[in-house]
């Protein structure tokens, strides 16, 4: 069954080059298909384009489909192209003339674009509540460190007094800035398309504001020829809003790995989280951390690649977009996977109690020692050449204790002001206005009122 079926057949090469992976990866759209399915009739109800008894034996129908896909029993047939397709040909097998009525006032476009919408939406959601999880675990172990003091670096040369507190807590305060950019990207995807059909609207009497209401859209993408613009243009949004959450993990990734080795010596993984070599037997490798390098790496890529796919297409919609899912879909469990073990080898990495105990790192007190000599009267100039000479003839010292040395910073966000429950309350604050509730309120309501 073809939604476009015209009474003459395709060749066979060019239908499966064409439909490609769309009905492996429509699956992933089948609730939300659904869910746009029930509000569109309902609005078609509404308009006098369905009849009372049309919709009453539409919803019911719906909604078991609904229970269907949610359950992981929806299939989409041989010979059927992708989920719109399937819903109107299951609906027309059950209710006859009814079923054939669904498409009123509607593209595949326009579907498509409802989907995704929703999919994305729901989507980003789950990956919120998992950077959320990731910035608390960041949060209660830079707390529980903040007094272990790690030497800071600048050009990978030993610089100032850090704490493995100050670290941690610089990787929780990056989240909220990539918070930010998924609060975007959800707003984005909040938008309701549904109604611009093919890019052009329809002469059917829509009501696009009841289906925004309907599906629990802050509002809509007005303009029917920019809502089919938005396609790749929403998708590259949230790639790029993905992509720095996901430098932000490959960034700590990266420290992990280098703080891990022996040359550092900073942190350790416990033993079960660490793989060996097959000819060397003292290894134990941070093989999770390097693999959420790589992975974090391969999704920073990705706003590249929809944008290679989209650029510079002309208005309209044209199938190049089709391609978008098979690189847009995976993003989404890998991201989310990556999150969770970042957050489960952050709880379960140990941190070494006497690390500026080594010699090695004396020289990062240098500041602290000139300082402490202005203190005393000596110009800054003045007490910084006696400092360099004393590093450089190999007689610098500097004796001070873990809280001495803490209570001489307590400018906010140094090592002895984490500031930690301010940057929690700017991570409450970028996430409280997103108004989840009424979303979910929407689907609940979708889903069982006549």
């Amino acid at each position: 069954m073809k939604l476009w079926d015209k009474g003459y057949s395709i060749d066979t090469a060019i239908e499966n080059f064409t439909i490609g992976k769309d009905k492996e990866l429509d699956l992933l759209l089948a609730t939300h298909d659904i869910l746009g399915n029930i509000a569109h009739v309902i609005m078609l109800e509404h308009v006098g384009l369905l009849s009372k008894e049309d919709l009453d034996a539409l919803l019911p129908a719906l909604r078991t489909l609904y229970k269907e896909a949610e359950a992981g029993n929806f299939v989409i047939e041989d010979g059927i192209e992708d989920i719109h397709s399937q819903v109107e040909l299951l609906l027309t097998r059950q209710l006859g003339e009814v079923g054939k009525k669904v498409h009123t006032g509607r593209s595949r476009n326009d579907q498509v674009l409802v989907d995704l919408k929703l999919f994305t939406r729901a989507e980003i959601e789950k990956t919120m509540r998992l950077v959320e999880r990731l910035f608390d675990v960041l949060q209660a172990r830079s707390e529980e460190t903040k007094a272990l003091l790690m030497p800071g670096y600048t050009h990978l040369q030993v610089a100032m007094p850090s704490s493995f507190g100050l670290w941690l807590g610089a990787y929780a305060e990056a989240l909220t800035d990539d918070m930010r950019l998924l609060v975007a990207a959800f707003e984005q995807a909040n938008l309701n398309p549904l109604g611009s059909a093919a890019g052009y609207g329809s002469s059917a009497p829509l009501n696009r504001n009841m289906t925004t209401q309907l599906l629990g859209f802050y509002d809509l993408d007005y303009n029917a020829i920019y809502a089919q613009m938005n396609r790749g243009r929403m998708e590259r949004t949230v790639a790029f809003a993905y992509s720095s959450v996901a430098e932000t993990i490959g960034r700590l990734a990266m420290d992990c790995c280098m703080f891990n080795s022996q040359n550092f010596g900073f942190i350790k993984l416990p033993d079960t989280m660490t793989t060996g070599s097959s000819i060397m037997p003292h290894k134990k490798n941070p093989d999770v951390f390097e693999l959420i390098r790589a992975h974090a790496n391969r999704i920073c890529a990705l706003p590249d690649t929809i944008r290679h796919i989209t650029t510079n297409l002309p208005v309209g919609y044209f199938r190049d977009m089709q391609l978008l899912k098979e690189v847009y879909f995976p993003l989404f469990d890998e991201m989310n996977s990556l999150l969770e073990i970042t957050t489960y080898a952050i709880e379960n990495m140990q941190m070494k109690a006497d690390v500026m105990s080594n010699p090695l790192y004396m020289p990062a007190f240098s500041v602290e020692e000139v300082n402490r000599r202005v203190e005393q009267g000596v110009a800054f100039r003045d007490a910084y050449r006696q400092v360099a000479d004393e590093i450089t003839q190999g007689t610098f010292r500097h004796e001070a204790t873990v809280e001495e040395t803490l209570s001489h910073y307590t400018h906010e966000g140094s090592i002895g002001n984490l500031c930690n429950n301010e940057i929690k309350t700017k991570m409450d604050v970028i996430t409280k206005n997103i108004h989840l509730e009424i979303i979910h309120q929407s689907i609940i309501d979708l889903l069982s009122k006549k």
